[in-house]
């Protein structure tokens, strides 16, 4: 921290950019990206803002250059970083997995034994397959992992993964995952002991965010008589609000529930006696 300014570290290029901006965006910090490679200042909030490579976040937070940085869960384990995570953002949510040929005669990661194994993460690759005593080459290569089989780099490789078309479409089949990745916010242990006021703000800030993005807000009309039935079928934070309208026997029913559910609960609702259903956007939420 650096006169009295924290300083977060974010990719300057990449899959993360674009959802890590939007992020603080939404959580309010005002700021301008009119070059991704300088640090931006923060006008109502006392951070700084630092763009940087991808590959780099972590080497900055560890450096204690940035007290906090943003970056994915593969390259924290690529690093073997020891970097405490404040918080998972969940976005850039993807797989390392292993996979080979679509005709190979392999179905588990075990049977990679004695083979070689070519992947942009060597270490976290060498590091699991180790733990699990599998005898494997790693082949470490920077990029185009997918046609080291086809190039007769190796019989199988160890790549991120999100909806696996790009597997497909190189002739890929996944066997196994070595791990779970999603953006995730780091800090440098010393800035979290000597800062915990000012990241515990932001952390709040982006969390507040981030639930909001997993609910919505559901108003109702009902029948009174109804209310037993209707607050059972709402799984919100906790029990809703019930609002008295003007014509006698009906209510108003203000709910949080999670956006994963709504489109399978209004139909429940409605044949529950619910009617005027309004599902609204929640900008943030503390709970």
């Amino acid at each position: 921290m650096s006169g009295g300014r924290m300083t977060l570290a974010v990719p300057n290029k990449g899959r993360l950019v674009e959802p890590t901006l939007q992020l603080l965006h939404d959580a309010g910090l005002v700021f301008e990206e009119r070059d991704r490679s300088l640090v931006s200042r923060v006008e109502n909030v006392a951070i700084d803002i630092l763009f940087v490579r991808t590959n780099d976040v972590i080497e900055f937070v560890r450096d204690a250059v940035a007290d906090l940085g943003v970056t994915g869960g593969d390259l924290l384990a690529e690093a073997a970083a020891t970097l405490p995570v404040v918080r998972p953002l969940g976005y850039g949510r993807c797989r390392l997995a292993a996979a080979v040929p679509s005709d190979a005669p392999l179905a588990a990661a075990e049977d990679l034994a004695g083979l070689r194994v070519a992947t942009s993460h060597p270490r976290a690759t060498t590091r699991w397959f180790a733990e699990r005593a599998i005898d494997v080459e790693v082949i470490p290569l920077s990029g185009a992992v997918e046609v080291a089989p086809r190039l007769g780099l190796a019989e199988a490789i160890v790549d991120l993964v999100s909806t696996g078309a790009t597997l497909a479409t190189n002739g890929l089949r996944p066997i196994g995952d070595l791990l779970a990745s999603e953006a995730v916010l780091v800090g440098n242990p010393a800035a979290l002991r000597e800062s915990a006021d000012e990241v515990a703000r932001l952390d709040t800030m982006l969390g507040a965010v981030l639930e909001g993005r997993r609910r919505k807000y559901v108003m109702m009309n009902a029948p009174a008589e109804r209310l037993a039935e209707l607050e059972a079928l709402l799984p919100g934070l906790e029990s809703p609000s019930v609002i008295p309208l003007a014509h006698a026997g009906m209510i108003a029913i203000h709910a949080v529930v999670g956006a994963d559910d709504v489109w399978g609960l209004l139909p429940r609702l409605k044949a529950a006696g619910a009617s005027g259903i309004l599902v609204l956007p929640i900008e943030k939420l503390v709970a």
